[in-house]
């Protein structure tokens, strides 16, 4: 079976080839020329024979559409598209119409496996018509993961049910990923706890926590135990927001996955204009010590480095801080005087 495959990055250049290993043949096209197999969308167009199958893997929003848009005009009656990008379901509705107005059928395929799709399959979530999806269906089966087809794809529903059931997926994914990463921290602080990495690896078999994301911890901590220089700045793609959203839309609760998206937004602020405001109103109720801002990072740093000793600990005072904050600025005061009068003489 052809395929054109438009997005050869991270995901879509290991699907190019997984395709390919399963004996279809896959014409590429990619603003890098270097991974391309050829110029332009027009060409790869030609190259592909009709009926065609044209598959995007690129950003979502307004590249997909501006990509879609111009297969509108460059595909015949009787083509189809399928968008496989992290699409906001809501851009299915208007993709489907525009192609459908010119005879070309539309398929919506959530995609998940990352870097590992290559060698473990995708996950796929489709939306769309039962004879577009079974008409595409050689090339679902060529990326999904051996085993039965029901435990790696799914046909959601009509147009748009693919991406959001993929939405859906990773807003879970924040969640796990969030309560994994608040017991790595609870194990770290305890000092009972001599061995952080293999707590989580001893989970890997037989408990009701494991998965592929407990897998990848314990990569990741094999590598960097203690998870030193790592950025705790973390960005999201956009699904997390979109699944907050619905949630609010059709009155469902969902405290963990809308708990863990806000900490993303929080890791994201070197100052919380928010925990600022309660320390203001702290000080205006109660007389408690309004810390400045070099007070409250100097006790801050304190407050980590006595995470490792007991728990049982209590933090510096304030008033410790204070002291340690202006002796800080004396010896750098007297340092830079010292360094003035050597650069005179």
């Amino acid at each position: 079976m052809q395929l054109g495959l438009i997005g050869l990055g991270k995901m879509g250049g290991n699907m190019r080839e997984r395709i390919r290993l399963a004996g279809h043949e896959v014409v590429g096209y990619d603003l890098n020329p270097k991974v391309s197999d050829v110029t332009s969308l027009a060409e790869l167009v030609k190259a592909l024979q009709a009926p065609r199958l044209v598959w995007t893997m690129v950003a979502a929003g307004d590249i997909t559409k501006a990509t879609i848009a111009r297969l509108a005009d460059l595909l015949e009656p009787g083509d189809l598209v399928i968008d496989g990008g992290n699409s906001r379901f809501t851009d299915d509705f208007e993709n489907e119409k525009l192609l459908k107005d010119k005879g070309i059928g539309y398929v919506d395929c959530g995609v998940s496996g990352g870097i590992w799709g290559l060698k473990n399959g995708y996950g796929l979530m489709c939306g769309g018509t039962a004879a577009n999806v079974k008409r595409a269906m050689p090339i679902f089966d060529a990326l999904r993961p051996e085993g039965p087809r029901d435990e790696g794809f799914v046909h959601a529903g009509s147009v748009g049910a693919g991406h959001y059931t993929k939405m859906v997926h990773n807003g879970i994914e924040y969640g796990l990923m969030a309560a994994y990463a608040e017991g790595y921290e609870l194990l770290e602080r305890k000092d009972i706890v001599k061995d952080v990495p293999g707590a989580f690896k001893a989970w890997s078999r037989g408990t009701v926590v494991r998965s592929w994301l407990l897998d990848l911890m314990v990569e990741a901590l094999a590598k960097n135990p203690t998870l030193e220089g790592v950025s705790d700045y973390t960005v999201d793609s956009g699904e997390g927001k979109w699944t907050v959203e619905e949630a609010l839309a059709l009155d469902v609760p969902m405290p963990v996955i809308s708990a863990s998206l806000f900490a993303r937004f929080a890791s994201r602020q070197e100052i919380s204009p928010t925990m600022q405001a309660v320390a203001a109103l702290r000080g205006g109720f109660g007389g408690h010590q309004v810390m400045t801002i070099a007070e409250g990072e100097s006790l801050r740093k304190e407050n980590a480095r006595k995470s490792t000793r007991p728990a049982t600990k209590k933090a510096g005072s304030v008033t410790t801080v204070k002291k340690a904050v202006k002796k800080s600025t004396a010896k750098k005061a007297a340092a830079k005087g010292r360094r003035h009068a050597k650069d005179e003489g």
